[in-house]
């Protein structure tokens, strides 16, 4: 490029004193031009590294028409650049200031940009906070953790629940028989009906009765409810799908909807596929992938030892003291027990961080990758929710669409309102989250299921907020405060105490 040369080399043959005369007389006109006008190419390229660093800035704020106005202004004085000769770049005449500009942290143009680099600072001091405290509570308290984290005092006695655990896959294998014999004809659909009530019913009642009828761990009998819930929501997706193409197939075989072209089959390995997928929705096909990731799939796996294993390490660590130096919540000082609840928040937040990384993230894409199960959206950008409604449908996708596939729209198709039909979503979800919680601590005191119900008037409140201040930082914040601060770690020693309570009376 001319403009790294020297003027001695421009001048050293006839061939090069013709060019520089060209590109002198290209240079002269340059600056004639600016006199009339501030935009001269050649006095835009004398400004070329301070406006392009400008103009980047600039274009953030502007549509995309501008943007793409500014690219190719931006390329012209790059060419213009390279063709100018080098003593007329960079001259004190050329002009610095050309435009309007926001400085980047105003409030016109704060969310125009990336912060990406706040970000990771954030992460940075987050990590080394962290870290600080993990190493003082060491220092002080020492490791904590011991073998009956991983291997408790009854593990032994938990054959019973693995035993039934092994045997639910009988349920699935009924619903099938049924719809079999309804596919042929052979029931009439009052019978179907009252069979399928009578299997998803005793799917759920079984592992009840199994957890309340041995003594085994409280993690052991979480286990076997969450796998029941899955089970049970399964099944009603199952026979509710299977009732709908009967239904479906019985119109166009009466030519209702003779453009439809539909065939209805009971496939056993359609359903076996669909109880082992990371779905509650049943259909008879789902979206495939090609192959198998190995290489993929074996750092989800490494991913989920360390998370489980660090999740472990804050419930150990940090809080089982929390709660084992506390009071019942309810039954102590208010400003102690708000103290509690703060103090228990922090570690606890991090478990439910780590919680929802393992099991939506890695552990249901594991198990995608395994069964090729192409839709793996399982939550989306729950953390942006401005209200408890949003946070709900972007949380659990799964739930959430079974919920609208089986529970919400079907009310709203026999004429009950949508406050209503909401409302027995809710409950729906309350009944469930008890049972989680409630069978597995032998303890029946509805915390779990008044917390959820809790969610309706906390809905009507964010949604208020978000109506009227417009901000979705208002919604947001509120979310984050109730849901994860105050909501969770009042759950928690609200059932720890409760548990401990009941079991000094036994003993």
């Amino acid at each position: 490029m001319t403009i790294t040369e020297s003027p001695e080399s421009l001048t050293s043959s006839s061939d090069d004193n013709s060019n520089l005369r060209r590109r002198r007389s290209g240079g002269a006109k340059a600056v004639e031009d600016v006199t009339e006008s501030d935009s001269s190419s050649a006095m835009e390229a004398s400004s070329s590294s301070d406006d392009v660093t400008g103009d980047v800035g600039d274009g953030k704020f502007s549509d995309g028409n501008e943007i793409q106005e500014e690219k190719v202004e931006n390329e012209e004085q790059r060419k213009a650049t390279e063709t100018t000769p080098l003593k007329y770049v960079y001259r004190a005449s050329a002009p610095a200031h050309r435009r309007i500009k926001e400085s980047p942290l105003s409030s016109a143009a704060i969310f125009k940009q990336s912060h990406a680099g706040l970000l990771n600072l954030c992460v940075v001091v987050l990590i080394a906070v962290n870290s600080r405290l993990i190493i003082e509570n060491l220092m002080k308290y020492g490791l904590l953790i011991g073998s009956g984290f991983w291997f408790s005092s009854t593990s032994l006695r938990d054959w019973p629940l693995l035993l039934c655990c092994l045997s639910l896959p009988i349920f699935p294998l009924a619903a099938f028989l049924v719809e079999k014999l309804a596919q042929k004809k052979y029931m009439a659909e009052r019978v179907v009906v009252t069979l399928h009530i009578i299997i998803t019913t005793a799917a759920i009642l079984y592992p009840v009765m199994v957890i309340l009828r041995c003594d085994s761990a409280f993690l052991a009998g979480v286990t076997l409810m969450l796998f029941a819930c899955v089970v049970w929501m399964k099944l009603v997706s199952y026979a509710h799908t299977s009732y709908d193409m009967r239904q479906l197939a019985e119109s166009v075989d009466k030519g209702e909807n003779s453009d439809i072209n539909y065939s209805y089959d009971v496939s056993f390995k359609s359903l076996a596929y669909f109880m082992v997928a990371p779905t509650l929705c049943y259909q008879l096909s789902y979206p495939r992938t090609a192959c198998i990731r190995k290489g993929w799939l074996t750092r989800q796996l490494i991913k989920l030892v360390i998370f489980t294993g660090f999740m472990g390490f804050i419930i150990e660590q940090y809080i089982n003291p929390i709660v084992q130096n506390s009071q019942h919540p309810l039954k102590g000082d208010l400003l102690y027990a708000i103290e509690r609840v703060l103090r228990l928040s922090l570690p606890n937040l991090y478990v439910w961080l780590c919680m929802f990384y393992c099991l939506f993230h890695l552990w249901l894409n594991i198990l995608a990758e395994l069964l090729r199960f192409g839709d793996r959206e399982f939550y989306k950008d729950w953390w942006n929710a401005k209200t408890i409604d949003e946070y709900w449908r972007l949380w659990n996708m799964p739930v959430h669409k079974w919920m609208v596939r089986h529970i919400y729209f079907p009310c709203l198709r026999n004429g009950i309102p949508k406050g209503v039909a909401m409302l027995i979503s809710f409950f729906v979800s309350a009944v469930f989250h008890e049972l989680c919680i409630a069978v597995p601590c032998r303890l029946f005191k509805f915390w779990a299921f008044l917390g959820i119900m809790f969610q309706i008037p906390l809905v009507i409140l964010t949604n208020f907020l978000q109506n009227k201040f417009k901000n979705s930082n208002v919604g947001n914040m509120t979310f984050w405060c109730f849901f994860c601060i105050l909501g969770q770690p009042m759950c928690v020693l609200l059932y720890y105490h409760d548990v401990m309570n009941r079991k000094g009376t036994a003993s």
